[in-house]
């Protein structure tokens, strides 16, 4: 990028033209046209220029509308299934006929497809978007999408963690039809198992979910807005760009929460994708910090002629003290939990803020304050949420490269991770709550250890706002800045009855001090309390979506067919305390050792696949199972 010396001084003046207002976005939800593409025949075809047949309402999903293929033995699933007894023995039998399939390894949805799906509907642009920019967003689609407004194609995206966003460029008042090709196939294989696009969690559904709208922008516009935080000095580093300008931009308003900044100092330079700017922006000696305790937010506006740019930031900074993680200078345990995106009602995640309140104040009540994103990025609602309660998030490149695919072997993964973290980063990089980032979970591969210390190394020095590592699990590299590993926890794997919860008599004074003597950084506990409690079957009943607890059905019957069905209950209860106490001892060895970083659970909630793993406390709806209450869990 060539830097342009001089700088230009912010003059405050009057707007040449009105700035974008809310009344500029016009919302697409309804009811839209919809086909399924089995041949995938419709481009070679050209689809968009002819009207589907079939209907559907978005947001929404396929399966969510009953749309699909009825399951099978036969049908092809996204997920690694290591128990394949399913489909050949004789107890299951009754649960592979046509029309009665019930899956025991995860839930069971009423329809399936992976494919093309195409979306299609007529948009009415008004007059007074004649001299602008439309802009089309897809807030949370599954999986790529293609977009064509009449005949004319206006590109791809295969984002799984970020909205898809479309620059329609300017289009002629009147009548149009958009057409959206919808494709939930593996388009790059990140992992069968990746909780991004797996059947395990949250299933592989085709749609779009959120957002669909188009929006009006001035054709100057600032395409993006950076906020990078300084605590000591109470100021802030504002970076963006500027797209859409023949020549370099003219003056620029800065304000924070509604406030007027004095004049600022442009820093100016060019680069291929058009004008980026950088500022200084000091807040104020009291500015309040933001952390999990005073969770203090700021709005920064930039206007640029007709053109206005919003964020929201907090001013907080994480750092490393040797082994101990620090927000703000002030030392910070990390109790977190795993967030698989587990959404039994509906399959995808929610994009509606309320229901990431409700989520983040459960696991607060339990003691939590951060949330591990296990392979996938959940979308801005969360991150408002947080930032909001005060809460801390783990990131990650929605990618579990293991099993069907590896890192660092020139596969198609390694060039897509790196540019969907750019996307995640462009998208949520100024959430304060959004502090710890990693390429994924336990990678696979001969050669991942080289790639993702190039994956620390490259952005590590693109974005100090947050700590890097290179995936959760493994391995621990000279380059990260936190180390998640599976050592330091009360049973690892392969240890059976040798562990020392099996091996060794109750005590309360072991913790993990000597593996931490040899760790330059900060080391957070992975996954741990792998501690599968009795299912509850009273549960079934809560499954009100199209996804169904064929596997908790499988396993009632199948007590029942022993005579021990009254004894569920009890199961359940027993084996629930038990569970209570491993969790525990887990969480008291983490936080007594000195100098540990923190914990991750494998959950605090229940998860359903991987051959069903009722794991949590908490089932898979957030709701209490009547083992421990949210109090007496706090108090470990």
């Amino acid at each position: 990028m060539k830097k342009i010396p001089a700088l230009a001084t912010v003059v405050f003046t009057a707007l040449l033209a009105r700035a974008v207002t809310a009344d500029d976005t016009v919302s697409l939800a309804g009811r839209w046209r919809c086909q399924l593409d089995r041949a995938d025949a419709g481009i070679t075809e050209n689809w968009p220029a002819r009207n589907l047949s079939g209907h559907i309402h978005l947001p929404g999903s396929l399966p969510e509308e009953g749309l699909g293929d009825d399951i099978t033995t036969n049908t092809v699933w996204t997920g690694g299934i290591v128990d394949r007894s399913f489909f050949t023995a004789p107890e299951f039998e009754k649960y592979r006929q046509p029309g009665h399939v019930k899956l025991p390894f995860w839930l069971t949805p009423a329809k399936y497809y992976a494919g093309p799906a195409w979306f299609q509907r007529e948009v009415e642009i008004p007059a007074a978007w004649q001299d602008r920019r439309a802009v089309l967003t897809l807030e949370r689609p599954h999986w790529e999408t293609r977009v064509w407004v009449d005949a004319k194609c206006f590109g791809t995206n295969n984002s799984l963690g970020t909205p898809h966003e479309y620059d329609l460029g300017r289009l002629a008042p009147g009548p149009h039809t958009l057409t959206i090709r919808v494709d939930n196939r593996r388009i790059v294989d990140v992992g069968e198992n990746s909780h991004s696009i797996s059947d395990h969690t949250q299933g592989n559904w085709n749609g779009i979910v959120g957002e669909i709208s188009l929006r009006a922008t001035p054709w100057v516009g600032i395409e993006d807005l950076q906020v990078q935080p300084h605590v000591a000095a109470r100021s802030v580093t504002v970076t963006g760009s500027v797209g859409g300008a023949a020549t370099r931009p003219g003056a620029m308003e800065f304000s924070v929460d509604g406030k007027l900044t004095p004049p600022i100092a442009v820093d100016w330079a060019t680069n291929a994708g058009g004008e980026a700017f950088t500022a200084e922006i000091p807040l104020g000696p009291h500015a309040p910090l933001w952390d999990e305790f005073s969770p203090a937010l700021h709005q920064l506006t930039v206007r640029l002629g007709a053109a206005t740019r919003r964020t929201t930031f907090g001013l907080r900074e994480i750092t490393a003290d040797g082994p101990q993680f620090l927000i703000n200078g002030r030392k910070t345990f990390f109790r977190g939990t795993l967030e698989c995106c587990v959404f039994p009602l509906t399959g995808h995640p929610p994009t509606v803020v309320d229901s990431w309140r409700r989520i983040i104040a459960i696991a607060k009540a339990h003691g939590l304050n951060l949330i591990r994103f296990h392979s996938w990025c959940p979308p801005a609602a969360a991150f408002q949420a947080a930032d909001e309660l005060g809460f801390y998030f783990q990131i990650e490149a929605c990618s579990w490269a293991n099993q069907s695919t590896t890192l660092g072997d020139g596969r198609p993964v390694d060039a897509w991770v790196y540019a969907e973290t750019e996307r995640v980063l462009k998208a949520y990089g100024n959430h304060p709550s959004f502090v710890l980032m990693a390429c994924g979970n336990e990678p696979g591969g001969k050669n991942y250890s080289r790639f993702l210390a190039d994956y620390v190394r490259h952005f590590k020095a693109l974005d100090a706002r947050r700590l890097w590592t290179g995936a959760s699990g493994w391995p621990e590299l000279a380059e990260n800045q936190f180390d998640v590993t599976p050592n330091p926890r009360i049973q690892r794997w392969g240890e059976g009855l040798n562990s020392r919860l099996n091996a060794q008599p109750p005590e309360t004074l072991t913790d993990y001090r000597d593996y931490l003597r040899r760790r330059p950084v900060p080391v957070i506990s992975h996954e741990i309390g792998q501690w599968c409690a009795f299912p509850d079957f009273s549960e079934i009943q809560k499954y009100k979506g199209y996804l169904k607890a064929g596997n908790f059905e499988i396993f009632r019957e199948a007590l029942a067919a022993r005579g021990l069905g009254d004894e569920a209950e009890r199961f359940l209860h027993a084996s629930g305390k038990l569970q209570v106490l491993c969790y525990k001892e887990e969480i008291e060895s983490a936080l007594r050792t000195p100098g540990l970083g923190g914990f991750e659970l494998l959950g605090l909630t229940d998860f359903p696949g991987q051959g069903t793993a009722p794991v949590g406390v908490l089932n898979a709806f957030w709701d209490d199972k009547g083992c421990v209450t949210a109090e007496e869990f706090r108090r470990f």
